[in-house]
């Protein structure tokens, strides 16, 4: 075995190059290419096979206030801290159409499942086939990674989002500019396990670009998804946070005996250079076990950002999802790098009344800063204002220092 060891710089990048050359009778028949881009990158130098490891930490603080009326009933809004996400993957292609990643999050202390799946790439008119544990094609912000939302958590109607199970989803899209998704799906738990006479869920989800100039300066953004929910055992509960992960819930509808529901939910966003605005509507139609009450929940936002330093939202209209930032110049002082900076703003609203079901309506009002030091690091601050309907108002400060690789 030789081991060849050499660095240098493409477009900017440091490159890290270590090179395997295993030796057999006819002399070296296996190169592998080790390189840095936002995280580790091994290849065979015919490409032929590809692995990436990677990983995120996001550590979040919060301090918390509340009126009289949520104290008396939900209790004191407790300040506090917390590894919010500890995740570590490992993924591959093989063969150039056979794929697979591994990840797992120890955010909690104990390990849980994510992204566990296997799939054959290249299909024809089908694009892709995975199997395993993963996220169902639904929403704009659900399929935008963690990494990448532009607020610490995803807006109130995500509540809906039926986000990671286990099934089969097949995914594609057409000229860079329409894609699309749809799989089978079972309700799992956080290691991909479900027991029992399991009805299916179908999920899908439809995103096109009717307007993508100036290389992503300028983009529109349209989609729609729907999901049909049929539990094993009848029953489904909506509550939700006021978009602070170490705040109780403060809207709760309590376990409904309900047979299946329906989800819909319409997509928009706007990038125009530095500008973007982002919006989401998602209502949940739920069908009962018996009589004829169809409790119907719905939630909406609507946000709007500027980067100050001149950059723009990363859009991939191929996967109708936002990707993460390259500020213009990294962080550094000795070079007097400023790093990317983002303001933000959002407005959101959950109602879980309809009938004799009193779950609450919670809206709201976020505020939020983002320093992006490079590709792989951000610090963010959010001040939230949140309205419990008949209860009163809480008021959350946090922040987050997050990597990710």
């Amino acid at each position: 075995m030789r081991l060849l060891w050499k660095t240098g710089s493409i477009a900017g990048w440091t490159l890290l190059t270590l090179t395997w050359c295993i030796v057999n009778g006819s002399g070296a028949d296996t190169e592998v290419q080790v390189e840095w881009k936002d995280g580790v990158r091994l290849e065979t130098r015919d490409k032929t096979v590809r692995f990436r490891f990677g990983g995120r930490i996001h550590y979040d603080w919060a301090t918390m206030s509340q009126d009289s009326g949520i104290r008396e009933s939900l209790g004191s809004l407790q300040d506090g801290t917390e590894p919010r996400r500890a995740r570590i993957y490992f993924s591959g292609e093989l063969h150039e159409q056979v794929e697979f990643k591994v990840q797992y999050d120890f955010a909690g202390g104990t390990a849980k499942f994510k992204d566990v799946y296997l799939g054959l790439t290249g299909i024809p008119y089908l694009g892709k086939i995975r199997l395993g544990h993963l996220k169902e094609p639904f929403s704009l912000e659900e399929s935008t990674s963690s990494n990448n939302v532009t607020f610490l958590e995803r807006a109130l109607p995500n509540v809906f989002a039926p986000s990671r199970n286990t099934g089969v989803l097949i995914s594609n899209h057409v000229r860079e500019r329409v894609s699309w998704g749809m799989g089978v799906f079972l309700d799992t738990n956080d290691l991909g396990v479900d027991q029992g006479d399991g009805e299916f869920n179908f999920t899908g989800r439809l995103t096109g670009t009717p307007w993508h100039a100036e290389k992503g300066k300028k983009v529109v953004h349209l989609g729609l998804g729907y999901s049909h929910r049929s539990p094993s055992e009848p029953g489904f509960r909506y509550r939700q946070r006021p978009e602070a992960h170490l705040a109780p819930r403060l809207v709760d509808t309590g376990t409904l005996r309900m047979q299946s529901a329906h989800l819909v939910g319409p997509e928009f966003a706007l990038v125009h250079g530095p500008a973007s605005v982002q919006a989401e509507y998602i209502r949940a139609g739920l069908n009962p076990v018996t009589g004829n009450a169809t409790p119907n929940f719905h939630g909406y936002y609507l946000l709007g950002s500027y980067f100050l330093t001149g950059e723009q939202r990363n859009y991939r209209a191929s996967a109708g999802q936002f990707r993460g930032i390259k500020p213009r110049r990294n962080f550094n002082l000795g070079q007097k790098g400023t790093g990317a900076w983002q303001v933000a703003v959002r407005y959101s609203s959950l109602n879980l009344n309809h009938g004799a079901v009193s779950g609450g309506k919670l809206d709201d009002f976020t505020a939020g800063l983002n320093w992006y030091l490079n590709p792989n690091a951000r610090v963010m601050w959010n001040y939230i204002r949140a309205n419990r309907e008949s209860l009163g108002k809480a008021d959350v400060f946090q922040m987050r220092f997050q990597v990710n690789f």
